[in-house]
């Protein structure tokens, strides 16, 4: 058990607790809505107890609200972080594996990626990339993007749900 260090969900009213929580998952306030409306108590207090509940209402979510969340997130390397418009987490994620320090042909590949990634699945690559460097994470783009569309759905929402207990943990 994981206490938070700097909230006490349990002592939040439901508009707090949303707003605490709001983009834990990438733009999609409706998972922490979704969380609190199942009931909140004391257990909630525990980093991964709340992780597991916010999880499952990810999970119980409809294919469309899945897919929507799933487009919320911004291509590694891609366009929005060179402009600098990434939220604050997802800026803190991908600079701490280093991909700000791609060179011009990572970038290039990277891009590259990106796109044919989203050719083949509708959707963005999704990599929680915490204690990763950017050669893993293109490695791991270069595997995956041979799977099926079903496998990288999964995949992307197995990876959401890590990101979203890092976002949790450093809470």
């Amino acid at each position: 058990m994981t206490p938070f260090k700097t909230i006490k969900p349990s002592t939040l009213g439901r508009d707090a607790f949303v707003a605490a929580f709001a983009d834990i998952y990438e733009h999609s306030p409706w998972v922490a809505e979704r969380a609190y409306d199942r009931g909140v108590d004391a257990s909630l207090d525990d980093v991964e107890a709340l992780h597991r509940r916010m999880a499952d209402a990810l999970l119980d979510a409809n294919h469309d609200e899945q897919l929507a969340l799933i487009n919320a997130h911004p291509d590694l390397a891609g366009k929005a972080a060179i402009r600098g418009e990434l939220t604050a987490s997802s800026t803190s994620e991908q600079a701490g594996a280093g991909i700000h320090e791609c060179s011009a042909e990572e970038f290039a590949r990277f891009t590259e990626l990106n796109d044919a990634y989203k050719a083949r699945f509708g959707f963005p690559f999704i990599k929680a990339v915490k204690g990763s460097n950017r050669h893993q994470i293109l490695a791991a783009f270069e595997e995956r993007i041979h799977n099926t569309p079903e496998q990288e759905f999964a995949t992307a929402l197995a990876e959401i749900n890590k990101i979203a207990l890092f976002r949790l943990q450093a809470l």
